[in-house]
């Protein structure tokens, strides 16, 4: 899962932080943020945009700033067609404080047919345009995107096509409070998302040493991996010394949660990775059903963080074999911005020698 800013001058300006303040729960609040709890909390909204209700669906509710939601009719091919297919959210800042929404939409990511969001003012000028949302990878997903709403009145989600791979919506107002970082950490626009608070996982161009750590990237862009059609992730790479240990990381889109994928390294299996889930109240997670099977399975339609620990004993100075797999049965998936962090002996380490009893 992560946040696209779409408008980068507002966010450069929140992003600034001049005299800096440190938040916890055992220091006070600035003036700002008491006050600001002191309102009533607008309510986040989700929005079933499935055109075909689901058996013993309720009506939707939706928060009083939610004013309407409609799907115009799109433009028809001389096929017959619908070339376009437009859904119109109306919404109204609830206070005067929240200018900035959070709008994480889900649909399916099928090539073509990537959705797009547009904020319009009351006008019919447009704000922003978002720019197209998903790799096109074929898989259930979610995609988010942050929208300042001052002068925007409505948001379009445009979507080529019938507009039936659209499937949900999800929108929060959000704050601003200033923060610090280190500044020899590696610099990250760090936007907490509702229910899940993992920054989006960056791949380096080019090696990077620090501590005694080298970090490499194996493959920046998607790759597909499906346990049914035996469709594999396969990388090769180099090391020029023995590591203490090593650790692979990447993102994964649409993962079975309770059956992630399968690891082999140097042919040698190393078991499945551990995924960074979020709560259980996020939309993202799908439930499915097989025939005759009481057990519900749940998949993650959105960017989930992967990680498995690779033993030293099994990479060999020279070229290695690594293998992302999913397991049978568990449908298709995606990976990206895969690396691998390879721990060398570090002079200011701290490593104990535990002897015998």
């Amino acid at each position: 899962m992560f946040a696209r800013v779409a408008f980068a001058i507002f966010f450069a300006a929140i992003s600034r932080v001049g005299a800096q303040e440190a938040l916890s729960d055992a220091l006070p609040c600035p003036a700002d943020v008491i006050d600001m709890i002191a309102q009533p909390v607008p309510e986040s909204a989700w929005l079933d945009l499935r055109q075909t209700a689901p058996r013993n669906s309720k009506p939707q509710n939706a928060p009083a700033w939610v004013e309407a939601l409609t799907l115009l009719p799109g433009d028809t091919t001389e096929g017959g067609a619908t070339s376009k297919s437009v859904y119109r959210i109306r919404v109204t800042q609830p206070g005067p404080d929240y200018q900035v929404l959070f709008f994480r939409l889900f649909f399916d990511d099928k090539p073509n047919q990537q959705p797009e969001l547009i904020a319009w003012d009351e006008s019919g000028t447009h704000i922003l345009r978002s720019g197209t949302l998903g790799v096109g990878m074929n898989l259930p997903s979610s995609d988010s995107v942050i929208i300042p709403m001052t002068g925007a009145t409505a948001i379009d989600i445009e979507v080529p096509g019938d507009g039936k791979t659209i499937r949900g919506a999800y929108l929060d107002w959000m704050t601003s409070s200033q923060v610090v970082h280190p500044v020899n950490a590696e610099h990250r626009d760090v936007i907490p998302e509702p229910f899940s608070s993992v920054p989006t996982l960056h791949a380096p161009p080019e090696d990077v040493e620090n501590f005694g750590t080298v970090t490499a990237t194996l493959a920046a862009d998607p790759i597909r991996i499906d346990g049914q059609t035996q469709e594999s992730a396969a990388f090769q790479f180099p090391i020029e010394a023995q590591p203490l240990t090593a650790l692979l990381t990447f993102e994964i889109a649409n993962p079975s949660v309770d059956s992630p994928p399968e690891v082999y390294l140097n042919g040698q299996d190393i078991g499945p990775v551990s995924l960074t889930l979020p709560d259980l109240a996020d939309p993202g997670y799908r439930g499915e059903v097989e025939a005759l099977s009481p057990q519900m399975h749940f998949h993650y339609t959105g960017w989930l963080r992967a990680q498995k620990i690779i033993p030293a004993t099994i990479l060999k100075v020279g070229t290695n074999e690594l293998v992302v797999t999913s397991g049978t049965g568990t449908g298709s998936s995606a990976i990206r911005a895969t690396q691998i962090q390879l721990k060398y002996i570090w002079d200011k380490s701290d490593y104990l020698l535990r002897t015998g009893h």
